[in-house]
């Protein structure tokens, strides 16, 4: 093909409109019917993909935080605590581990799961003994590394 004019050649050229076009149907390949084929179709299916993708990265974190909630929660009913009295206790105890930690150590080291179960009923059933004044805590062997001289 053979340009006489310089205004040809420039008209001869593909538009950004072509490769915007381009890139919506790459991304509509997989999609079934018509809406891998048709650019009208595909943008709409593209954009909803989209809004979807965007809503699910959310959706992912909220959903992993509660499969660690209930992998500690059943690890720690195994050894007679309850979930929230397990992370109390723990934090109390100054352990700050996330969950994501500690549904990994109640799957890959039950024996570290379950001294920190036993930790942390310890440092509950000091408390209580303390709330109930039947005990001082001052006896316990976490409130003996707190007291002052």
């Amino acid at each position: 093909m053979v340009f006489l004019t310089f205004s040809l050649w420039g008209r001869s050229l593909p538009t950004h409109r072509f490769w915007r076009k381009q890139l919506i149907l790459k991304h509509a390949r997989h999609f079934r019917g018509r809406k891998n084929r048709c650019y009208s179709l595909a943008y709409r299916a593209v954009r909803r993909a989209f809004v979807y993708a965007t809503r699910a990265r959310f959706l992912k974190k909220k959903d992993m935080r509660i499969l660690w909630e209930t992998r500690i929660e059943a690890a720690s009913l195994e050894h007679g605590v309850k979930y929230h009295n397990f992370i109390s206790g723990l934090y109390k105890c100054q352990l700050e581990l996330n969950r994501k930690s500690l549904a990994d150590l109640a799957i890959y080291e039950p024996k570290t799961f379950k001294s920190l179960a036993a930790l942390a009923k310890r440092r509950g059933e000091e408390g209580l003994l303390a709330a109930q004044g039947e005990g001082k805590e001052s006896e316990g062997i976490f409130s003996r590394l707190l007291k002052h001289p």
